[in-house]
């Protein structure tokens, strides 16, 4: 699995006015069965998106979001397996 870093590299307006569309992408993700989750830094500086397959199959995905299209946020992979879960996530052992 994959972790995906999100740093916003713009003002947050422009961020908003993205938006809808970054969540669509995320929504299209969770559809195809790519996406395991996704939320925002805290404070909001960017976000975090968890995804199943390979770093090339991650980063081919990512270059489709919005926020990368339009050059809105960078983006760091980083590859995990997880062998440490708590009860109800044994689905995310790799």
């Amino acid at each position: 699995m994959i972790v995906m870093l999100l740093s916003y590299v713009v003002p947050p307006e422009t961020i908003t006015a993205h938006r809808a569309a970054h969540l669509d992408w995320l929504r299209d993700g969770l559809e195809s069965g790519r996406l395991l989750f996704a939320g925002r830094k805290v404070p909001v500086t960017g976000g975090m998106i968890v995804v199943r397959g390979t770093q090339a199959e991650a980063e081919a995905w990512a270059a489709t979001d919005p926020f990368a299209v339009h050059g809105l946020a960078e983006y760091q992979f980083i590859e995990i397996e997880p062998s440490v879960v708590a009860p109800g996530l044994e689905a995310l052992k790799g």
